[in-house]
């Protein structure tokens, strides 16, 4: 199929058979499919629908629709860099990002927050968390106290399911190590967003106290046309 004309699905499909190799790779671009370099919180990361979302901005304007090209002309832009709120931006949520994004359980609680900013699925702690190595699982930030307090209450809880102990005593220790995880646990998530909602993100969040929040926020300068979220044209 290589060389040959693809549709978007079947060069998805090829490309995900075939480990991404550089020719498919070549493919989805071609499909409007942009692979983008992660940061330290994000990782796996693609891009869908944003030229095709650039012609279908002309839409209003347009009386014959089958001339309308993807160009990203100065009025297109403009509409994508309006306040926001006004609506005029609306385009924007047909170019869809995805990718794999690691954050603190204080990060996270502040990402729950967005609207658009949707979970495909995320680790979990309710789960697995006497299952994680708890060594590497927290950021800098975290007392070494902390960890070893984290450390015991699993020990304790995984030695009270060997020795077939009440439920209710297992429930009870189970509870202690959820609740005494600190903040700076880090998880990661596969999510999906489009740039929309990262324009607004960006806009609360690059001056944030959370020095992960201020990268995902530097990360997003790099996604193709970065502009239309940022407001920063480049150069």
């Amino acid at each position: 199929m290589k060389g040959e004309s693809m549709t978007t699905f079947d060069a998805c499909e090829q490309a995900y058979k075939n480990g991404y190799d550089e020719g498919y790779a070549a493919a989805l671009a071609d499909a409007g499919v942009h692979f983008v370099e992660g940061c330290s919180c994000t990782s796996n990361v693609k891009v869908f629908g944003l030229e095709d979302s650039i012609r279908g901005a002309k839409f209003p304007m347009a009386t014959d629709i089958s001339v309308l090209t993807t160009e990203l002309t100065n009025g297109i832009k403009a509409l994508a860099q309006s306040g926001r709120g006004e609506g005029h931006d609306q385009w924007l949520t047909g170019a869809i990002v995805q990718f794999d994004f690691t954050f603190s359980n204080k990060g996270w609680v502040e990402a729950e927050r967005y609207h658009f900013f949707d979970f495909v699925s995320s680790q979990s702690t309710m789960h697995r968390i006497t299952k994680f190595e708890l060594d590497n699982a927290y950021n800098e930030y975290v007392d070494e106290e902390s960890i070893q307090i984290m450390k015991r209450k699993v020990r304790e809880y995984n030695e009270l399911v060997e020795a077939n102990a009440p439920e209710e005593d297992k429930m009870r220790k189970y509870l202690e190590v959820l609740y005494n995880n600190p903040a700076g646990f880090r998880l990661t998530a596969r999510m999906t967003t489009n740039y929309r909602q990262l324009k607004t993100i960006y806009a609360q969040r690059k001056n944030h106290r959370l020095p992960e929040w201020r990268e995902f926020c530097s990360w997003l300068e790099t996604l193709p046309h970065s502009e239309l979220i940022t407001g920063k044209d480049a150069g």
